[in-house]
């Protein structure tokens, strides 16, 4: 075998569908025997697969990738490194075919006021809205909120709304955490530039600090923001789709923000009723 034959097996070795598999497997903490009983083959034909000797078939592929919890966005990488076409489409939102999906989430959106709720997309830029959201927005400079708005900049930059959240450096921590285990187990450079951006934001200065306790929700923790001279409080919750075949609609998230306190619901039924 010549060298550049060699070169071009190292490469394909590192590239390939198999050293993908080995890395989501290795990801999931999952063992090549558990991963082969959990899809009805052999230890040893997935170390072959994870090795370049075997080139796994199509199904093979997306069985895999479904028993690794593989994003839907990944498995259409893993289908193309094996040699097969994307399995999966990549529809714009806006398309018609999305019609029924985008009035489901703008009925869902619109029951949930008075209290904010949003669409986000898998880098949180927001692609759809409440009315509730405008008191979260309140006093953000202007240029944060021009297309795309992303509400994981909103949220933390020292000009969106962190100089209005009480609890900001709790608030913080909980958002980094939550992107922290995203990349954990995801390969999106996406998602890390913005996690390296906002992460990198100064906190406010002449923040105040007030710990989300005491006569706070003690089942979750909540988001004190201040609103029209009062602080409000928050808990937030986010719903995704099951099984989606869509890569749009696998990477969308619903987040609503429930009223902690009576105090909040209240509020906000008189703001925007």
């Amino acid at each position: 075998m010549t060298t550049a034959a060699v070169s071009s097996k190292k490469a394909s070795d590192t590239t390939g569908v198999g050293a993908l598999l080995r890395e989501w497997r290795v990801r999931r903490r999952v063992s090549q025997l558990d991963l082969a009983l959990r899809a009805e083959s052999s230890a040893r034909h997935i170390s072959f697969i994870e090795t370049g000797r075997a080139r796994p078939s199509q199904e093979m592929v997306l069985r895999l990738a479904e028993h690794l919890d593989v994003p839907v966005r990944e498995r259409n990488a893993l289908l193309i490194a094996a040699g097969y076409a994307p399995g999966f489409p990549e529809t714009p939102l806006d398309d018609p075919s999305m019609d029924a999906l985008r009035s489901g989430l703008e009925r869902l959106l619109t029951g949930y006021e008075p209290f904010p709720a949003l669409v986000v997309d898998a880098t949180y830029h927001v692609v759809a809205a409440n009315r509730g959201i405008q008191a979260m927005l309140a006093g953000v400079d202007a240029k944060l909120l021009e297309p795309p708005l992303n509400a994981m900049r909103v949220t933390l930059h020292p000009d969106g709304m962190a100089p209005r959240i009480r609890n900001f450096r709790e608030w913080r921590e909980h958002l980094l955490t939550q992107m922290q285990r995203q990349l954990a187990v995801l390969r999106s450079a996406p998602l890390r530039a913005v996690y390296e951006e906002v992460s990198a934001y100064p906190l406010p200065e002449g923040g105040r600090e007030t710990a989300a306790g005491g006569e706070h929700a003690p089942y979750a923790l909540p988001m004190l923001l201040e609103h029209d001279g009062r602080v409000l409080s928050f808990i937030s919750t986010i719903a995704t789709f099951n099984t989606p075949t869509d890569v749009t609609v696998s990477e969308l998230a619903l987040e609503t923000f429930l009223p902690a306190d009576p105090e909040t619901a209240g509020h906000l039924r008189t703001w925007l009723p």
